[in-house]
């Protein structure tokens, strides 16, 4: 099934241009893999939906080379305080501390229209992406060599071919529901109001300077600090309570009269929303993928909405690379759905678990939930980072040799350089990776360097700063790296395209072996 010998017109189609769309554009163009991306929607909805990014996220995007324009629009995600029933402080969500373990402020806030306007030139920056926006999927039908696309826009009605469809085309998916696919549903379904704001002075003085979960039984409400003057408050609908009577100004302003007055602020967005946990039950079909919102839905409380997605197609892009390419077979794009089903899931639990505490409408429940919280901590408040919130990979291509460091996404640390200071992919790329402490004798022999060779991967030695290794090891800032092989008692780590831990080893013969399992896995 490699791309050289492919009949088909394109290798793979995109359906839906949002962001999981653009970001799955991107990844594709800068493999030289001819991609066609469709969406009926030409311009870019002008108000915000997603919010929020993490470290991962923005690794990404930085290793697309866009991160220094999507600068302007993005911010730091101040702590999340969460007070109980009686309005006391019980816990805070927070991000982890200096030195951020992948180089970047660990979670962001950003403003959705302008970033989704340059994560779609960036796609469309790309030779071997065509993108045609006014333009509907109408049917999708398979064979064993590819999949035709029914389409309908500015170019009339036509069929295109390709090997490979990802469907980023939302909730609603058309593909998903050609293809009969079902949503899991993980049990959470509660109706909330989602107001965004532009504040003036006046206002932001009367609102908190972090984050906010009001849990308060009479009516759950959650504050979030955008970037700039950008803020959004997202409240829970009580029964009886029409949604669509309460998106409207009037009602908006009564909801908000605790905070603000129409004084303060000019109402940019409010929309109901029912927040669900729905995964789909199946991810592939054939040669078609699911990804995005067509695979998934979680509640908002970490904000990884929009994260979920972008890893969906940073996992599955570069294993249809290896494929279309022919260095690997069909075989691995079955560990797509692992994967990222069983990440999804796990994460969308541990999200609607957080959001049953934020939910409690019973007074005497919530009284009880407030003690626990407390009496987690000792008696105050504590703090949990969001970090630990989100978990590792728990299956899929990772070493049978069973360690904590497997599937957890490797850190990047800041790396000093001759020109300066630069973080690690920067300085040595993405792509499989076998990064070695600096100081081992794993990085001194040449059995390793010449078997890494042989399989393509990248060789990077780091040390701490202050460690002389001589030319060919990396000198690391704040050593991230040599704390994170410390507490996994390795010398090895064999990372993959998307930055998550295939396996460690602490000596020659335990990595050699490990390489050896990874090339016939990737076969």
């Amino acid at each position: 099934m490699s791309g050289s010998t492919s009949a088909n017109e394109y290798q793979v189609a995109i359906v839906g241009f949002g962001p999981s769309g653009a970001v799955a554009a991107s990844l594709l163009g800068a493999q030289g893999i001819r991609t066609l991306a469709v969406d009926r929607d030409r311009a870019v909805y002008d108000k915000p939906r997603a919010i929020a990014l993490d470290h991962e996220i923005l690794r990404l995007f930085d290793n697309l080379g866009i991160a220094g324009q999507l600068a302007p629009h993005i911010a730091p995600f101040p702590a999340s305080e969460h007070f109980g029933a009686r309005g006391q402080l019980i816990r805070r969500i927070d991000m982890v501390s200096e030195p951020y373990p992948l180089g970047y402020t660990p979670t962001m806030v950003f403003t959705q229209p302008p970033v989704e306007e340059i994560l779609r030139a960036h796609a469309r920056s790309w030779p071997s992406v065509v993108v045609e926006l006014g333009t509907e999927l109408r049917q999708l039908s398979q064979t064993p060599d590819g999949v035709t696309l029914e389409l309908s826009g500015d170019r009339g009605a036509r069929n295109v071919t390709a090997d490979h469809v990802i469907a980023c085309d939302g909730a609603s998916s058309t593909i998903r529901r050609q293809l009969g696919i079902n949503f899991d549903d993980l049990v959470f379904d509660e109706p909330w109001l989602v107001i965004d704001l532009r504040i003036n002075d006046a206002g932001l003085a009367k609102l908190p300077r972090t984050a906010v979960q009001f849990c308060d039984p009479s009516r759950p409400t959650t504050y979030i600090v955008g970037p700039g003057s950008h803020r959004r408050f997202e409240i829970m609908l009580l029964p009886g309570e029409d949604p669509r009577a309460m998106e409207q100004p009037e009602q908006v302003w009564r909801l908000l009269a605790r905070w603000l007055t129409p004084d303060d602020a000019t109402l940019w967005r409010a929309a109901s929303y029912r927040f669900h946990a729905l995964v789909a039950s199946k991810w592939r079909e054939g040669r078609v993928f699911l990804a995005g919102d067509a695979a998934h839905q979680q509640p908002p409380f970490i904000g990884q909405g929009m994260c979920q997605g972008v890893r969906d197609v940073a996992n599955l892009v570069w294993k249809l690379a290896r494929v279309l390419r022919g260095e690997s077979g069909a075989a691995l794009l079955d560990t797509y759905q692992e994967e990222r089903s069983a990440h999804v899931r796990e994460l969308t639990m541990r999200i609607k678990a957080i959001g049953h505490v934020i939910c409690e409408r019973d007074p005497e429940a919530a009284a009880t939930r407030d003690a626990r919280i407390l009496a987690e901590g000792g008696g105050v408040p504590r703090t949990i980072t969001r970090q630990e919130i989100v978990p590792p990979l728990s299956c899929g291509l990772r070493a049978d040799t069973s360690h904590a460091a497997n599937g957890t996404l490797f850190p990047q640390p800041w790396i000093r350089t001759s020109g300066g200071r630069q973080l690690l992919d920067t300085a040595c790329g993405a792509g499989w990776r076998l990064v070695l402490k600096g100081n081992s004798a794993l990085a001194r022999s040449r059995a390793i360097a010449a078997r890494a060779a042989e399989m393509g991967l990248r060789l990077i030695a780091i040390a701490k700063a202050d460690h002389d290794q001589g030319p060919d090891v990396l000198r690391e800032e704040s050593d991230v790296v040599t704390a994170w092989f410390a507490r996994h008692a390795c010398a090895a780590a064999i990372v993959r395209p998307d930055h998550y831990v295939y396996g460690v080893a602490a000596d020659e013969a335990g990595l050699m072996a490990m390489l050896s399992g990874l090339e016939a896995r990737l076969r």
